[in-house]
């Protein structure tokens, strides 16, 4: 397996989920909780996020994030983490690791069950 430096195509899908990810939490409906659109959000924008990261480490060559790419992924992450939270009327405080997320996608293959595990949201 090589190691490669990133590619301006994960760059620009990286950016493009960020975009997304602050026009969404803009738009959320004020009124919880709307299961529909959380699901939509972990459809749109969690799940192809960490699909993204899970993609560059097991693709053909291992991509090597810089240190500022790795923090903009993970915080993208965490962006549609809050506005899946905030779907069910919760705040989320925490930070979330795009690597754990991405083993949980792997376990589980379902990106809903991801979101729960990682944020407690909704309490079961």
């Amino acid at each position: 397996m090589t190691c490669s430096v990133m590619s301006g195509q994960y760059d620009d899908r990286i950016r493009a989920l960020s975009r997304r990810a602050e026009q969404v939490h803009e738009s959320l409906d004020p009124d919880p909780p709307d299961e529909e659109r959380a699901m939509e959000l972990l459809r749109e924008g969690f799940g192809p996020t960490v699909a993204l990261y899970c993609e560059a480490r097991t693709g053909g060559s291992w991509v090597r994030f810089s240190e500022a790419e790795f923090e903009r992924l993970e915080r993208t992450m965490n962006d549609w983490l809050d506005c899946y939270a905030a779907c069910y009327g919760v705040e989320l405080a925490g930070t979330y690791s795009v690597r754990a997320a991405a083993e949980l996608l792997v376990d589980t293959h379902n990106a809903r069950d991801v979101a729960v595990l990682l944020t407690g949201v909704p309490e079961q």
